[in-house]
């Protein structure tokens, strides 16, 4: 070989070994540019390495049209590499079942962590489905709670009422009256206000029930209590004080209104007959006794003690009425109460 073939040799080789080594292809030696093998080889390396260094950034579209044992070789890895990417978008999608069989160690590491999440998500939803159940029965658990609580309320409402109301008619029974009562006269006191007590019996309530029988008695009672009621103002409260006997207590009313509101009462009784069970309708009537309470007469102390005081007052004005001949309101003397303390009757 000469020294021309020699030199030409050791360019050949430089070019070659830059092609495969530089960041950047090198040019063309100016001396083999005339070469066709020398160019077509340059031309073959030149887009190896373009395709290796697209491959090297996750660049898989390149079409590689060359022939020969690499680019052979890189087809079939290109190949391996977009079977591997649809591989993994399935892995994503939740199939578990994929399994890479041409990287090596890469394929058992990658089936490994496939098997991994599949495990993974069946203990996920088997979990769910438990947490899932678990809600719900939590939320059954709830709603019977909730619902027991209702009940319990409701419940504990109904015997508060019962205990407080009389069976019959569905008014104040005298407990509770009193209480309620004692509870405005201190708001009477403490406002400066007249209230009144008035008592109202029935008239001839005994043989209405000797006439008619106590079912029949029982319809009037409540009749009665339905026509007082109506006519009661918002404020005033209604209770039954035993037997065809009933109490009432008018909030922020002096003897004359007082007065006023139980002569209304009588007069709606008067012209309300009690319709019996065969349709018949029986005329009724009540006497009524009206006491005046002035607020300046307010005992805290002795609170118990003056109110009985004064529904024994207006049930003296409630005698009177009836000795008088009944269907009447009368008003009972204003008197001072001058009594020790005493406890309630109820």
């Amino acid at each position: 070989m000469d020294k021309i073939d020699e030199k030409t040799v050791s360019f050949v080789l430089k070019h070659i070994e830059r092609l495969l080594n530089d960041s950047t292809p090198p040019a063309m030696l100016e001396e083999l540019t005339g070469n066709e093998s020398f160019v077509a080889l340059h031309n073959k390396l030149t887009e190896l390495r373009l395709i290796t260094a697209n491959f090297a950034s996750g660049n898989l579209s390149d079409s590689i049209k060359m022939r020969g044992f690499v680019a052979g070789g890189l087809k079939g890895l290109q190949s391996n590499l977009r079977h591997l990417t649809w591989q993994v978008q399935q892995v994503e999608h939740g199939d578990f079942n994929q399994e890479v069989r041409f990287l090596g160690e890469f394929s058992v590491a990658f089936n490994n962590m496939v098997a991994q999440l599949d495990r993974t998500m069946k203990e996920l939803k088997e979990n769910e489905e438990i947490l899932t159940s678990l809600a719900q029965s939590l939320q059954k658990e709830i709603h019977l709670h909730t619902a027991a609580v209702k009940a319990l309320e409701k419940s504990e409402a109904r015997f508060k009422y019962l205990a407080e109301h009389d069976a019959l008619t569905n008014t104040l029974n005298r407990r509770s009256f009193y209480a309620m009562t004692l509870s405005e006269l201190n708001n009477a006191h403490e406002t400066g206000t007249v209230c009144c007590i008035a008592l109202l019996d029935i008239d001839y309530f005994k043989m209405f029930n000797d006439t008619y029988g106590h079912s029949e008695g029982d319809n009037a009672l409540k009749h009665t209590v339905a026509v007082i009621q109506e006519h009661l103002r918002q404020s005033d409260m209604l209770g039954r004080y035993g037997g065809e006997e009933f109490i009432l207590f008018f909030n922020k009313a002096d003897l004359e209104q007082g007065m006023t509101v139980a002569e209304r009462i009588r007069h709606a009784l008067e012209k309300s007959p009690v319709k019996l069970s065969n349709g018949n309708e029986i005329p009724i009537s009540a006497s009524i006794g009206v006491a005046a309470i002035m607020p300046e007469w307010h005992d805290a102390k002795n609170a118990d003690a003056h109110l009985r005081f004064h529904i024994t007052n207006a049930d003296d004005a409630l005698y009177k009425a009836k000795q008088a001949g009944r269907n009447l309101v009368l008003p009972a003397t204003i008197i001072e109460p001058k009594l020790e303390p005493e406890s309630l009757n109820t």
